[in-house]
């Protein structure tokens, strides 16, 4: 008897339909194929663990099962829902008339609970695409699988409650989420806020900037500065995620097994903090079984570089593609996939090996020429694609504790979303530009256009502190932002010179002296 039960496999962030054919015979051999990896091939013996602790005898059998298309590569424990009901209902234990009207997912355990799986998200979405009616996941996923809408999602707990479920013995309601109510209500929820930062003005207004236009920024400074700190608050000042980027972010973290039990839809930014030990394949992604790297789960987010010159030459270098193109191929001898990364850099570091050689109060032991070697350790190309670069200093104690609430982040979140509001309508004709921070030099010309006195300003600014040839189209796109958070269609000199001030770095002189 051949029975066909439907299942799906990742791609990417993407999923494919798997259709699982079996035919059941008399004997006892089991056999499956379809380019099954080990943890398909050894379903067969979870399964008929499961069945038999599930109180569902099977007669003697033999089954060949083939999991369609042939060519793709089937991994994980996902398959074993779907083949342990295709050999019940091949076996005619069971009768499910609406079989092919579901996309069934699950892993067992040996006493046939259905445990969670990674990818749900974009299976459930192929799983509508393809018109089927609904989907049957453990219970675990099923809040997760329901974000789709116009699909049956059924959370299932064992293995009986499936047979019940497909033979009509018994009902189970569908788990249902009101995506859009409660996307807006926790979109604004975060952890940290900006009102419980004491001091640091000029580094919130540089966060305020880099937030506006999509910038990445880079923050110099001692320890106990609150470089750290500073950086966890980020999210809470970006525009808040569209349904369309929250699908997209969630769906990345769905394959990679980043979503907590019973979630449902990411509503805030994620924040990813990797520390500086992390290999390349870590931070790209990729692997035997290919999964999102750092900079694919920090997509519409922020990717957090602690201690900046402290990771290896090797993993920062892989950035440089990914902060131009906004995605990652990954090619490997047997696949190739593709993962979003439009993620936000915001990296810290000290300013030397013993840290304090700006700080105002301690002195610096690091030797002759330790500064700028440190600094080196960051290649020119990757500081190329840094627009805004910031020193930060201590806030003394006087200031620490006399100081009142700052503004809050929803203030300051409120300029940054009116400011995209603007560049949204200037770029919507450029399908491939979302922000100042990715104009190109025909879009720099047409509106990063300076005034005489401007020009003259920020010719003056860049002589006087001997700043590099890559520093002006850094200035320019910066300058943009900072008048569209004044609401100002003109760069003003105001604009230039404030830009101007974030190019710490390119100043010839910094790590050769310093003067207190």
């Amino acid at each position: 008897m051949l029975v066909k039960t439907y299942a799906a496999a990742v791609q990417g962030i993407d999923a494919i339909i798997i259709t699982v054919e079996t035919v059941v015979r008399p004997g006892f051999q089991y056999t499956i194929v379809g380019l099954p990896d080990t943890a398909v091939k050894e379903s067969s013996e979870r399964v008929r663990a499961a069945l038999r602790q599930s109180g569902f005898e099977l007669p003697r059998i033999a089954a060949v099962i083939n999991m369609a298309p042939a060519d793709v590569r089937k991994e994980g424990s996902a398959y074993d829902l779907p083949i342990a009901v295709a050999l019940l209902v091949g076996s005619e234990v069971i009768k499910a008339p609406e079989l092919d009207k579901y996309v069934i997912m699950g892993e067992l355990s040996l006493d046939g609970s259905v445990l969670p799986v990674k990818g749900i998200l974009p299976m459930a979405i192929s799983a509508r695409a393809a018109g089927f009616k609904g989907m049957i996941v453990p219970e675990a996923n099923a809040t997760e699988a329901a974000v789709v809408n116009n699909l049956d999602v059924y959370g299932v707990s064992n293995l009986r409650q499936v047979a019940d479920l497909l033979s009509g013995k018994a009902t189970i309601a569908p788990t249902v989420v009101d995506t859009r109510r409660e996307f807006a209500q926790a979109s604004c929820r975060f952890d940290y806020d900006f009102s419980e930062v004491r001091g640091q003005e000029n580094v919130k207004r540089a966060f305020e900037v880099a937030c506006a236009g999509g910038h990445n920024i880079l923050l110099i400074g001692p320890p106990g500065s609150g470089k750290s700190m500073m950086a966890k608050r980020l999210p809470s000042i970006m525009p808040p995620l569209s349904l369309s980027e929250a699908l997209e972010t969630t769906k990345i973290h769905s394959v990679a097994g980043k979503l907590p039990r019973g979630s449902r839809l990411m509503t805030v930014r994620p924040f990813r903090s990797p520390h500086h030990t992390i290999s390349p394949v870590a931070m790209v992604g990729g692997g035997n079984n290919p999964m999102p790297g750092e900079i694919s789960l920090a997509h519409n987010g922020v990717l957090f570089l602690d201690e900046f010159p402290e990771f290896p030459r090797s993993v920062l270098e892989v950035l440089r593609q990914p902060l131009e193109d906004r995605h990652i191929s990954v090619s490997r001898a047997r696949y190739q996939v593709d993962y979003p990364a439009g993620f936000m850099l915001v990296a810290s570091m000290n300013p030397c090996p013993c840290g304090y050689y700006t700080h105002p109060t301690k002195r610096c032991t690091c030797p002759p020429g330790a500064v700028s070697k440190y600094l080196a350790r960051i290649s020119g190309p990757l500081l190329d694609r840094i627009d805004i670069q910031v020193e930060i200093m201590p806030v003394p104690f006087d200031e620490l504790s006399s100081r009142p609430e700052g503004e809050s982040s929803a203030a300051i979140r409120e300029r940054v979303a009116r400011a995209r509001e603007i560049q949204e309508k200037r770029f919507a004709d450029e399908p491939d530009i979302h922000c100042n921070a990715q104009m190109n030099s025909r879009l720099m010309q047409k509106y990063c256009v300076l005034s005489d006195v401007s020009r003259q300003l920020l010719k003056k600014a860049m002589m006087r502190n001997d700043m590099s040839a890559r520093a002006y189209d850094r200035i320019l796109k910066v300058a943009r932002t900072i008048a569209d958070l004044e609401g100002s269609a003109d760069i003003m000199p105001s604009h230039v010179a404030e830009a101007a001030g974030y190019r710490s770095l390119d100043r010839a002189s910094w790590g050769q002296t310093y003067t207190s």
